[in-house]
């Protein structure tokens, strides 16, 4: 039970600290003064690492001996942060803050212009409401008129951030956060208050809202965080120090790092399966994989990954490689290792990738002297896939393809879910400045799709590795993450207007390629679509609509998880599950209503729907093994094209 003995001392304390806060994230903006100018990087302290709070909580808990060196310390943040800027303005090359935590002030005061947060009726009601819950909160710690007794003591609102038990054993931070939750359920409400928006535009504030709600939480200040109030005292300040050693060297590389730098080696502890790249262009390597097993399938599968991302997330290591997994399954695989744009790829667009595909497709053909290759395509490289079969169907060369697989591919943009918050206009239009050199740096691309989880992939990390000051983790799907690749901007400005904005490629003839009008109801090649139950880049109901299109026999999986585990989830790791349906269904919703679930990786269900295309083994002999004798090669896996920057 907290200490009584002055409860209004106490209640002063709590409030002087809620009200504090809410002046830190929102300034003038809840009085009204909507001209207030966000601070800039001159001479300013991040207001998310604003260490001056801790002088006087260090007088108010008399912990002198704990916080002696606070001046020293924060003499020394400020040194730091001064020192970086003048670093920054002697550059001549401008920054990518895209962790820049003074764009959010700027960012903020353009959201908060489109909220009705200064009409004094949502005011009232706002401080209203506080007052209340404040009441209440303290009521839990035998404080006031609403005291209750200790097995009461349950908070009224509940989120996963503040479950550590420090939010919740000192009324000041449990009113902190409290309030906070209240007023980001009052926020979120407030979108659909907005007048004047038509449904996207609504979607896209929400969307902002979200984002400006989790940048906002009292986790993310060093003051308002018990937790990191805990671990600078116990640091005597050195976990703020190192903290903002990792910000500004991230800000410096202008990407959130999120796992040790220096923890993986490609084709030693990443990408490490073994096989030879066999074939290269401008645009792609082609690794081909050694075989583990004495004999193969006779059709080999050409694998080709997303160019938004490295290819080696099918290939993080032993236990989880897709790849390795395939190679042992008997399949003879090969990989398409793309380049990272360039100034030289300025004039790339969606044609150069189709007819990329169907050049690895065919050297695979010539090479092993097969008819005809198994084919995955993952994410944006599935959607280019499907254009591809529509043009090999149009030119008669369709028995090139002996099936197709999609992970997480969407053809039909319409449900394409909160990427479609990216693509308007005026977006676009933005996106274009970013390209002087013919290339969109991939560290923009990062940095937007952390948004879609920003809570997860941004402000976790914000919290740890800066304020926490921790040491980075080694996390092979994190240091992925974090492996960027740069996109040719005449294809990127394309395929957003076009497939996102327009939602051409389900338009028969309304898109061509290489002089081929892009038909995908011609495609009747056997097909396996794999979607993610709670994916938010590729949703499953988008990815459903495949579906809608194609001709040929179809096999739908809906597999447990999202854009990234939904895929990588081998058999061995028994996690999540997948579900099939055998009906003739017509919607994902009939799909799931009479859908089988069957626990763990949906991997053997693709393995043995793909032998029942073409079951024939041969030998793994010849160029079956790549660089065996007489086979002239490039180099081992996994290439030099991964390791381009």
């Amino acid at each position: 039970m907290a200490d009584k003995s002055d409860p209004a001392d106490l209640f002063q304390d709590a409030i002087g600290k809620q009200t504090e806060m809410l002046q830190k994230l929102f300034g003038g903006f809840l009085s009204g003064d909507q001209a207030q100018t966000p601070p800039t990087m001159t001479g300013m302290m991040p207001p998310m690492f604003d260490p001056s709070a801790f002088a006087g909580l260090s007088a108010a808990q008399n912990i002198p001996q704990t916080m002696q060196g606070w001046t020293e310390v924060s003499s020394k943040l400020q040194k730091m942060w001064l020192d970086f800027q003048n670093e920054q303005k002697m550059s001549d090359e401008p920054p990518i803050a895209v962790v820049d935590p003074m764009q959010w002030a700027g960012v903020m005061q353009d959201w908060f212009g489109q909220m009705p947060l200064t009409e004094p009726e949502k005011q009232k009601e706002l401080w209203e409401e506080s007052l209340q819950l404040w009441q209440t909160v303290l009521g839990r710690y035998g404080i006031g008129p609403e005291a209750m007794n200790e097995a009461e003591a349950d908070l009224p609102r509940k989120d996963r951030r503040f479950k550590d038990r420090r939010w919740s054993d000192q009324p000041a931070f449990a009113l902190i956060h409290q309030t906070y939750l209240l007023v980001a359920e009052r926020l979120n409400a407030m979108v659909d208050d907005v007048q004047g928006l038509d449904d996207a535009k609504r979607e896209q504030l929400r969307f902002a809202t979200r984002a400006m709600i989790e940048a906002s939480s009292p986790a993310n200040f060093a003051a308002t965080n018990p937790i990191v109030l805990e671990r600078t005292m116990e640091a005597k300040g050195e976990n703020l120090i190192k903290g903002m050693e990792h910000l500004i060297t991230d800000l410096k590389k202008g990407q959130l790092t999120h796992t040790d730098p220096d923890a993986f080696t490609l084709g030693e502890n990443i990408a490490a399966t073994p096989g030879k790249v066999v074939h290269e262009t401008p645009m792609y390597q082609l690794i081909q994989y050694s075989p583990t097993t004495d004999d193969v399938l006779e059709t080999p599968l050409v694998i080709f990954p997303p160019w938004i991302n490295r290819f080696y997330i099918l290939d993080l290591n032993p236990k989880n490689s897709f790849i390795r997994w395939a190679v042992e399954q008997g399949v003879t695989t090969f990989v398409v290792s793309w380049k990272s744009a360039d100034e030289s790829m300025a004039d790339v667009v969606w044609d150069d990738y189709i007819l990329a595909q169907i050049d690895a497709i065919d050297h695979i053909r010539e090479r092993l002297k097969v008819p005809s290759v198994h084919t995955i395509g993952y994410c944006v490289a599935g959607t280019t896939l499907a254009a591809t079969l529509a043009i090999l169907h149009r030119r008669k060369g369709e028995q090139k393809v002996k099936s197709a697989t999609f992970f997480t591919a969407q053809i039909d943009f319409s449900k394409a879910g909160e990427l479609l918050h990216f693509i308007d206009d005026q977006q676009l239009a933005s996106l274009e400045t970013l390209t002087p050199k013919g290339y969109l740096d991939g560290r923009y691309m990062a940095a937007a799709f952390n948004l879609l989880r920003g809570e997860g992939l941004i402000w976790n990390y914000w919290v740890n590795n800066y304020l926490l000051g921790q040491d980075y983790p080694a996390f092979d799907l994190l240091h992925w993450n974090g492996d960027v690749t740069n996109l040719p901007a005449k294809w990127h400005q394309d395929y957003l207007k076009d497939l996102y904005r327009d939602n051409k490629l389900v338009q028969p003839d309304a898109m061509a390629a290489d002089n081929t009008p892009i038909d995908l109801t011609k495609v009747k090649t056997p097909t396996y679509v794999q979607a993610g139950k709670e994916d938010h880049i590729a949703p499953a109901e988008s990815v459903w609509h495949i579906t809608d299109h194609f001709k040929g026999p179809l096999r739908f999986v809906l597999a447990g998880s999202g854009h990234i585990a939904g895929v990588v989830n081998p058999p061995s790791s028994g996690k999540y599950q997948y579900w099939t349906n055998e009906d003739k269904v017509s919607s994902l919703e009939e799909f799931k209503a009479g859908a089988v679930e069957t626990p763990g990786s949906w991997w053997p269900d693709w393995i043995e729907w793909l032998e029942v295309q073409d079951s024939t083994k041969i030998p793994a002999n010849g160029k079956r093994k790549p660089g065996g004798h007489g086979d002239k090669v490039i180099e081992d896996a996994p290439g030099s094209y991964v390791k381009t920057r």
